[in-house]
């Protein structure tokens, strides 16, 4: 069909990019309520909630017969820092709560219709992941010690008796993940991974035997390995032990008895996702023969039932396409869910009754569907034989369309992480460009996980190499397809999405503009600025020590800035310590020095990642009126002008 075909007479033939949108900077900046660690204990259901409205504080919600309440009010902030990017901050059990307060790092408890009381005392270490040992009186968890002044900090896993007192159980790993406590109290599981190696290139599952004095004897190694990652670890209900690993390329469901690892379900999917966080959940026990689920094939979840007789698997239908934080009791089924049209969300499914039940939205009010775009999974040719993977956001507004034969700028995004994935949940940040008339690729880039590990591995030594060439392909491909327009591609990323940004605009000739918020222009100061979980991630994401320096200047666009050639702009926070000012500023100075359009909006107390709702508005505005200029679009009224240097010299 023809695009002048296909013109509907209800709409306004306006200027792609220059669309009106109920989906404002303001809404976008107003956020959603992040929710997660959902937690089933018998009749309650519990969560946690942030509050942007109170500093981002953390707060714990629970769901029982009486309704719906808050047990963590302010001061309380329900989290922890263990790794940095902390999860597993609480603990709902038999009734009783225990959680980790971020203000002072200690634990506290919430005996059933009780006030929080401090269980530590001392701050300066810091609980993460816990299990209840109620015979022994005691949590098991992951601690991260800072006590000692050191550079790094020293993580072991801890008994922390209800009484503050701590017994160090295992130690002598750089890290430990997921103590999970047989239902008998008589084993103790766990993970752990030493330096150079991140979790998700390989850890180890250890089994113990705990002793009638709560220390632990026999320790053996059960799975695992430098070059295999497992994750999850699990007791079914009779005590079997179960976990994920990745060993057959996939991350997949094992069980582990009388001495043998057995596959559950053997399938190109994953039911498992990369350890950044603690916590995590994608599966749990209806019964010992059943087992509820979800997995994850092309970037999209799915949930389903999977017997552990046979091993087959039946699909539960959901409106979901992005599962996580899943909890299993009984009949019950509780999961974050969310999908093109729908925000993240708290679910509550009894599988008896077949019956959905949502019980916290992360955005109450969404935009009317008129003005959302859902996105199309596409695969198309990369580098190297490759085929990277994408999400892509047509232009969609229930007043605005293109003129007849008009084609959409591009917006190409690159995730974060970079070990981490695009899924297709609905994200006012990406709405906000598609209600405009931008179309948008959400590249999955080489690298990211939900493919598989030989696509995770694409990324070993090649950050700013694989996930650039993806990013351009991605473009190249839908300008091909004729559905975007070739000479208004552009780029934008943050952080590290900010060194593809540059990257692209350095080393490749395809994007006609592009923007960077605190990107990461100098690989090598990043080593200088990283905590002990990612001090090491550069080796496998770029190279190891012995060549790293000369890598480093090779693919660090601020070595390259004569390269630049395309208009872009910059946003960085002024307090930024992670990437500081000095490394977008180096680049702004080289495209003024060749008077090449460039546009530089600092921030005033923000530092990496801007937080302030009035800085989101200003910054996403000047996005948008930079582009609009750059391309000779129309700019709406109400949008400020932003200063560009050279646009008329372009």
């Amino acid at each position: 069909m023809s695009i002048a075909a296909s013109q509907d007479s209800s709409k306004q033939a306006t200027p792609c990019g220059a669309w009106t949108s109920p989906i404002t900077a303001a809404v976008v900046a107003a956020g959603a309520v992040p929710l997660s660690q959902v937690m089933l204990d018998g009749p309650r259901l519990a969560w946690l909630e942030g509050r942007a409205s109170e500093s981002g504080r953390t707060t714990l919600m629970l769901h029982d017969a009486g309704g719906t309440c808050e047990l963590t009010p302010a001061p309380f902030n329900v989290r922890t820092r263990v790794h940095e990017y902390g999860g597993g901050a609480c603990l709902l059990a038999d009734g009783d709560i225990w959680f980790s307060h971020h203000v002072d790092n200690r634990l506290y408890s919430i005996p059933a219709g009780g006030e929080p009381t401090a269980v530590t005392l001392d701050g300066t270490r810091r609980f993460a992941d816990f299990v209840l040992d109620r015979a022994r009186r005691r949590l098991v968890a992951v601690r991260e010690d800072h006590s000692s002044g050191a550079t790094y900090p020293t993580n072991t896993l801890c008994a922390v008796g209800f009484d503050g007192v701590e017994t160090v159980l295992v130690e002598g790993n750089d890290f430990y993940a997921a103590p999970r406590l047989s239902p008998d109290g008589r084993q103790l599981a766990w993970l752990c991974w030493d330096h150079p190696r991140m979790p998700w290139v390989g850890t180890e599952l250890w089994l113990a035997d705990v002793q009638d004095d709560g220390t632990l004897a026999n320790g053996r190694l059960v799975a695992g390995g430098p070059q295999e990652s497992i994750c999850q670890p699990e007791w079914s209900p009779a005590g079997v032990l179960h976990f994920v690993s990745d060993r057959s390329g996939w991350w997949n469901l094992y069980r582990f008895g009388h001495g043998v690892v057995e596959p559950l379900c053997p399938r190109a999917a994953e039911f498992g996702s990369p350890h950044w966080a603690f916590g995590g959940s994608l599966y749990g026990f209806r019964s010992d023969d059943e087992i509820i689920c979800a997995y994850i094939e092309n970037g999209v979840s799915y949930l389903a039932r999977l017997s552990t007789r046979d091993g087959s698997l039946l699909p539960i239908e959901t409106a979901y396409e992005e599962i996580r934080d899943l909890r299993v009791q009984g009949d019950i089924v509780a999961f974050l869910g969310g999908a093109p049209t729908i925000a993240p969300e708290l679910v509550r499914i009894d599988l008896l009754g077949d019956a959905n039940e949502v019980l916290a939205h992360s955005i109450p009010q969404p935009p009317s569907t008129g003005y959302l775009s859902v996105p199309l999974a596409v695969k198309y040719p990369s580098e190297n034989g490759r085929t990277a993977h994408a999400f892509y956001y047509a232009p969609a507004n229930a007043d605005h369309e293109p003129a007849a034969g008009e084609l959409p700028p591009l917006i190409v995004i690159g995730h974060g992480g970079p070990t981490g994935m695009a899924a297709s949940t609905l994200k006012l940040s990406t709405q906000f460009w598609t209600s405009r008339g931008f179309a948008v690729l959400d590249v999955n880039y080489g690298g990211s996980t939900g493919f598989g590990r030989e696509y995770r591995n694409l990324l070993e030594g090649q950050w700013g190499v694989v996930d650039v060439e993806d990013c351009v392909a991605g473009a190249r491909y839908l300008a091909q397809q004729g559905l975007v327009d070739p000479e208004r591609l552009l780029i934008r990323g943050s952080s590290a999405g900010g060194l593809t940004v540059l990257s692209s605009l350095a080393f490749h000739d395809v994007f006609k503009a592009g923007a960077s918020y605190y990107g990461v222009s100098d690989l090598a100061g990043l080593d200088a600025d990283s905590h002990k979980f990612e001090s090491h991630y550069n080796q496998y994401l770029i190279a190891p020590p012995d060549r790293a320096q000369a890598v480093y200047r090779e693919r660090s666009p601020i070595h390259h800035s004569d390269k630049l050639r395309r208009p872009m702009i910059f946003f960085q926070g002024l307090d930024d310590k992670v990437v500081p000012p000095q490394q977008s500023e180096s680049m702004v100075e080289a495209l003024r020095a060749r008077r090449l359009p460039v546009a530089y909006i600092t921030l005033e107390g923000e530092g990496h990642g801007f937080r302030k709702a009035d800085s989101v508005v200003r910054t996403l505005e000047a996005e948008l009126v930079f582009y609009l200029r750059v391309f000779g679009i129309p700019v709406p009224s109400g949008l400020p002008q932003i200063e560009i240097d050279n646009l008329d010299a372009a």
